[in-house]
C-alpha cells in the first residue's frame, strides 16, 4: 500500500499562510536539552519573563533539583493571575467512530471496539443530566471521522450544549477556518488540539492511515479556529510518545508565538501523558513519571503565566490534588469517556482508562480543603 505523504496537504484541506510550524519545528529540532547547565536554570529563574531558551534550560534535566523552587514561583503566577479559583468542567462524548490509524488510542479505526453515537435526544439527555450537577462548562468529544460525525452533526450538539452550558470546547477533529466558523457560531468557544507528538518523522510512524496522517494540518488547527473566531485554542503534547521535553518544548513554543500573533487569543494547555486503553492494557508512558510531569507544567506555567493549565482524569487523585492552584487552574470531575454514560447507558467503549473516578461534589470539596475555589462559571452570555 502507498502511503500518503504525512507533509503533504490532501485535497480540501485548508492551508494557510503561516510560517509558526517551520519556526517551531526548527527550534525544536535546535533544542538539546543535555547542554543546559545549574548556572543555565538560576539564571533563567532569577527573571520576570522567560525566553525561549530559559523555558528550554527549566525543562531541562538539570532543573530537576530546582522543582521546589520553580513551584513556589509557579504558586505566585498561579495566584496572580487566577487568584484562588479552580474551574471545574466534564468532558462529553458523543461518538467514537474514527477514521485514523493511530497505534496509542482505543479509537483506532483497526481496534476492535463498541462503536456509537448520541442522537439529539441523547445527547439532551446527557446535557440535562450534567448540568444537574452545577457544572457550567462543557468539551464536546468525538471520535476523528467526518464520515460518522460530521460537522452539522457537532453543531446542532454544540446549539444543544448552549442551551445548558455558558462555555461550550470542542475536541474533535481538525476542520477549515469556515468551518470552525460555523461552530463559532452555533456556540463554540474554544478548540482543543493536541499535535501528539511534534517529531515529524515518529508522527508518521504512529500515524500509519487515515487523514489525521497529515503533520501541518494538524499543526496549524489552532490558527485556523481563532480566524474562524473561536476565543480560545488548546495545546498538548501526548507525553511518553516520543521524547517527552522536546514535545513540551514544542507544544509550549506552539502555543508561545500563537499568543504573539493573536494576542487576544486564550490560551491553555493539556499534559495527557498515554494510558492503557482497550485490547491495549501496557500502554503507559515511557520514563514520563509524575516528577517528569509536574515539571513540564511549572515549565508551562512560568514561560506562559497567563495560559490556563488543565490537568484530567488520566492521572491519579492524590496528584491532581497537588497540582491545583500550584499549576493548574483547571480540572475535569464526574468524567465518563465512553459515548454517552451520564444519563443513558453507555453506547460506545472508553478511549482510554481513567485514574480518578470521583464526581463533582467530591472534586469541589478537594478544591476547598485546599484552600481554592471551585469556579462552574468564569464567562457569561449576553
Amino acid at each position: 500500500m502507498i502511503k500518503t505523504n504525512h507533509m503533504e496537504y490532501q485535497k480540501g484541506m485548508e492551508a494557510i499562510d503561516s510560517n509558526i510550524m517551520n519556526q517551531v519545528l526548527k527550534l525544536t529540532n535546535e533544542y538539546d536539552y543535555s547542554k543546559y547547565t545549574f548556572e543555565d536554570v538560576e539564571t533563567a529563574l532569577m527573571k520576570s519573563w522567560l525566553s525561549p531558551d530559559d523555558y528550554g534550560a527549566i525543562l531541562s534535566p538539570a532543573a530537576a533539583p530546582y522543582l521546589e523552587y520553580m513551584a513556589r514561583n509557579a504558586a505566585m503566577e498561579t495566584r496572580k493571575h487566577f487568584g484562588s479559583s479552580v474551574s471545574m468542567f466534564t468532558p462529553l462524548y458523543i461518538a467514537n467512530y474514527c477514521e485514523n490509524h493511530c497505534v496509542y488510542c482505543g479509537f483506532n479505526c483497526h481496534n476492535k471496539i463498541r462503536r456509537g453515537k448520541l442522537n439529539s435526544l441523547e445527547m439532551e439527555e446527557e446535557l440535562k443530566e450534567i448540568a444537574t450537577t452545577g457544572l457550567r462548562e462543557i468539551l464536546i468529544l468525538t471520535g476523528e471521522a467526518r464520515n460518522a460525525s460530521g460537522v452539522q452533526y457537532i453543531g446542532d450538539a454544540v446549539k444543544l450544549a448552549s442551551r445548558y452550558f455558558s462555555t461550550v470546547g470542542l475536541e474533535i477533529y481538525p476542520l477549515n477556518s469556515d468551518e470552525y466558523a460555523y461552530l463559532h457560531e452555533c456556540g463554540a468557544d474554544f478548540v482543543c488540539v493536541y499535535q501528539e507528538t511534534y517529531n515529524p518523522d515518529k508522527y508518521q510512524q504512529v500515524h500509519p492511515s487515515g487523514p489525521k496522517r497529515i503533520f501541518p494540518y494538524r499543526f496549524n488547527a489552532q490558527e485556523r479556529a481563532l480566524l474562524g473566531g473561536m476565543r480560545g485554542v488548546a495545546f498538548g503534547a501526548l507525553l511518553g510518545l516520543d521524547d517527552f521535553r522536546k514535545d513540551a518544548f514544542a507544544a509550549g513554543l506552539h502555543a508561545y508565538f500563537i499568543q504573539q500573533k493573536y494576542p487576544h487569543a486564550e490560551i491553555s494547555f493539556s499534559v495527557p501523558r498515554l494510558r492503557p486503553f482497550i485490547n491495549n492494557e501496557e500502554n503507559n508512558p515511557n520514563d514520563v513519571h509524575e516528577k517528569q510531569l509536574l515539571q513540564v507544567m511549572l515549565a508551562y506555567r512560568l514561560f506562559m503565566p497567563f495560559a490556563g493549565i488543565t490537568i484530567s482524569t488520566r492521572e491519579r487523585a492524590g496528584f491532581r490534588d497537588n497540582v491545583v492552584g500550584l499549576a493548574a487552574n483547571k480540572i475535569s470531575a464526574g468524567v465518563s469517556v465512553g459515548v454517552g454514560g451520564h444519563k443513558n447507558d453507555e453506547k460506545g467503549d472508553e478511549q482510554f482508562e481513567i485514574s480518578d473516578s470521583r464526581s463533582v461534589d467530591e472534586v469541589h470539596e478537594m478544591i476547598l480543603s485546599r484552600g481554592l475555589q471551585p469556579v462552574y462559571s468564569d464567562y457569561i452570555r449576553v
